[in-house]
């Protein structure tokens, strides 16, 4: 019985229309961020995001794919994050260290003197085009040092090593660090890799972190191609080809509202964040011409505050959690308040 076939046995409302969940990158804060925003989607509309047939995950947002899709509930990875004893499901009795997961609010020194990936360097100076920019800086940063083992363990805990996820709608992004090509583990086609293994690829942020090496191949965070990957959610990966009728997205990265940081590292973060919101953006129009409805639930002005400069900032883990919960139920409130018919005027007549 997989974990959708759980959910329906438990009795937890399940969608009528065909859902679909895109979990972001965003980091340490970006994780939290997510969380606060998932309680307040069950909370407010009823909808349990395990039962969504099509969990994309990207970064940060493969960790809670991972989660969700073993079975953890919005409640499970709240009370989890917050460090209290989970009674039930697949957390139950697992204690995590978030505060030091990633190693900290900043990376060690990386590997001086080398390129992280000159074969992609190489391939977009010939194809200059093909890439994004994101995809290209990536490629010339230098090999980080950091570890993932924790996160990989974590996932190992609930997920066997080497086993795939018992719901069979988890799809897990990252870029091939030599060719750049995206690749969405999970999906037909795609190198048959455990769970674990796929959340580390797509974790591994350039500089940060050294790629995953899987067999002959280098992988990367899936968010140097898109920090949503909400496109990955096409109608041909739906039984029938059939497509998705409605997406959550949650992107904590992109931004639907700026405050004024006075610094300058938080006036560069918020000009990332507004080239991730146009990239999300264009995405959404193209979800939306395909007659998918998306709610896209992002930071606004309070959480910004709240976030500061770095997203990777552990200190700030359980305020940025309390904050998301309120801000993102306030968003789908006025989402779902009927909105006022404007009254307009009638045309002049030719003259």
């Amino acid at each position: 019985m997989n974990v959708l076939e759980n959910v329906r046995a438990r009795g937890t409302q399940l969608p009528v229309v065909r859902r679909g969940l895109v979990l972001g990158g965003g980091g340490t804060l970006g994780a939290a961020w997510m969380i606060g925003a998932l309680r307040a989607i069950e909370q407010r509309t009823g909808f349990d995001p395990r039962g969504a047939q099509l969990i994309v995950g990207t970064s940060a947002g493969s960790i809670l794919a991972a989660l969700l899709g073993a079975g953890a509930s919005a409640d499970d990875l709240w009370q989890h994050q917050r460090g209290e004893q989970v009674a039930e499901g697949p957390l139950a009795g697992h204690i995590f260290n978030y505060d030091l997961a990633a190693g900290g609010a900043a990376p060690p020194m990386p590997i001086p003197g080398w390129f992280g990936s000159p074969r992609l360097i190489a391939r977009s100076v010939r194809h200059p085009r093909r890439y994004p920019g994101t995809a290209v800086i990536s490629a010339f940063l230098p090999p980080g040092r950091g570890s993932l083992g924790d996160i990989g363990q974590m996932v190992e805990d609930v997920i066997p090593s080497g086993t795939w996820s018992p719901h069979p709608g988890i799809r897990i992004v990252a870029m091939d660090y030599d060719s750049g090509e995206r690749v969405v583990f999970g999906r037909a086609g795609a190198p048959p890799i455990g769970l674990a293994e796929a959340v580390v690829a797509s974790c591994s942020i350039p500089g940060w972190f050294p790629p995953a090496r899987l067999g002959e191949r280098r992988f990367v965070d899936g968010g140097t191609v898109s920090n949503t990957n909400l496109d990955v959610l096409a109608a041909d990966e739906m039984p029938g080809g059939r497509a998705l009728d409605e997406i959550y997205v949650l992107a904590p990265s992109a931004a639907r509202g700026y405050d004024k940081p006075s610094g300058v590292l938080g006036r560069l973060e918020r000009s990332f964040r507004h080239l991730v919101t146009r990239q999300m953006l264009h995405e959404v129009i193209q979800a939306r011409r395909e007659g998918t409805k998306v709610h896209v639930l992002c930071p606004g002005p309070e959480d910004l505050e709240v976030i500061g400069a770095n997203l990777m900032d552990p200190s700030r883990r359980v305020e940025v959690l309390d904050t998301a919960l309120r801000t993102a139920a306030a968003g789908l409130a006025a989402e779902q308040e009927p909105q006022p018919q404007t009254a307009v005027a009638p045309r002049s007549p030719a003259r």
